[in-house]
C-alpha cells in the first residue's frame, strides 16, 4: 500500500486540470455523447492505441494507466496482460470514434501522443473505464495529472472488490 501514496503525492504535484499550451481542453464536463476527432484504427495492448486525427495515424498512448506488457521488447507477457488487451479491444472496436484530449505534455520519449480518450457516442472515459475494471494500475507521471486522483481511487476500488488483475495475479 505505500505505493499508493507515492502515487498519491505526485498526483498533488501539478494542479488537477491544467489544461495543455496548445489548445487542449479540460475534459467533457458531462457525459453523453462528444464531437468527435478521432478514430481507432487498431488496439496495440491494453493502454496504447493506434487512432487517426485529421488523416494522421498516431500512436497513442492512454495517460494515467498502466496495463501489464504483453508486447515490450525484451519484456515477458504479464500476468492479466492478454486480458487487458482484450478488454481495451471490446471498449474500442476498430472504427470506434472517439474524443481524444490532451494534457500539459503532449508526447512521451517515444513519440507516442500522450491523452485521455472518450467513445464519442456514450462519453464513456475509456481510461477510467479500464482501470476502474481492473485491468490497469495507476501510472502518474507529472505534468499529465488532471486525472491522476481519480484513477487512484478508481484502482483501489478495483483492488478492494478484487476485480480484474488483483484477482487474477498475485504480487
Amino acid at each position: 500500500m505505500g505505493r499508493w501514496w507515492i502515487i498519491g503525492l505526485l498526483a498533488t504535484a501539478v494542479p488537477a486540470g491544467v489544461a495543455c499550451s496548445d489548445g487542449a481542453t479540460t475534459a467533457p464536463a458531462a457525459t453523453g455523447v462528444l464531437t468527435a476527432n478521432a478514430t481507432v484504427i487498431y488496439v496495440t495492448d491494453g493502454d496504447t492505441v493506434g487512432v487517426e486525427i485529421d488523416g494522421v495515424e498516431e500512436r497513442v498512448r492512454l495517460i494515467g494507466i498502466d496495463t501489464p506488457e504483453t508486447k515490450k521488447p525484451n519484456t515477458p507477457v504479464q500476468c492479466f496482460g492478454p486480458e487487458a488487451t482484450a478488454f481495451t479491444k471490446s471498449l474500442l472496436p476498430d472504427g470506434t470514434a472517439l474524443y481524444v484530449e490532451r494534457d500539459v505534455e503532449a508526447r512521451d520519449v517515444y513519440g507516442r501522443l500522450l491523452a485521455y480518450i472518450y467513445r464519442s457516442a456514450d462519453g464513456m472515459f475509456v481510461n477510467m473505464e479500464i482501470i476502474g475494471q481492473g485491468y490497469a494500475r495507476p501510472l502518474t507521471i507529472p505534468p499529465n495529472v488532471a486525472h491522476a486522483d481519480e484513477f487512484v481511487v478508481a484502482a483501489r476500488n478495483a483492488e478492494a472488490t478484487n476485480v480484474g488483475l488483483w484477482a487474477g495475479c498475485s504480487g
